[in-house]
């Protein structure tokens, strides 16, 4: 077994913004030779998280407006340490931090319409994900 290990960096533009990373993952895939295994892809901060879904506009906004619904911004006991952004973390619970991908054939074995998407809570300003492709 062998592993292979890439980070990727953003810095978005917007505070909250979903970015599209199918094809990067795929690459980063290819690059490691792993034919037959995993993929595992996490956020490496606490205010974003990585959401495998559908890649439609419509469901994009449905996506932030139910999570504005469960965990709208506001105010927050977490702000009493003089941040605020206590909605992202809770954000981040809600679509998880990581994701574990299969491998086969060295490539992302994803349903029909599956894509994977860099979210984010709290942006505009440098985060990472870890990218690590274990298998043989």
């Amino acid at each position: 077994m062998k592993s292979y290990t890439e980070y990727l960096w953003f810095n978005t533009s917007k505070k909250r913004e979903l970015v599209h990373i199918t094809d990067k993952i795929q690459e980063i895939v290819e690059k490691s030779g792993i034919k037959e295994g995993f993929c595992l892809v996490s956020a490496m901060h606490i205010t974003a998280g990585i959401i495998v879904n559908d890649n439609e506009s419509g469901l994009h906004q449905d996506i932030w407006e139910w999570l504005e619904k469960l965990a709208p911004a506001g105010n927050y006991k977490h702000h009493w340490t003089g941040e605020t952004n206590g909605d992202a973390h809770l954000k981040r619970i809600l679509t998880h931090h990581q994701v574990v991908l299969p491998v086969t054939n060295g490539k992302l074995d994803l349903g029909p319409w599956e894509e994977i998407f860099y979210a984010e809570y709290d942006g505009q300003r440098r985060k990472r994900v870890v990218v690590k492709v274990i298998g043989e």
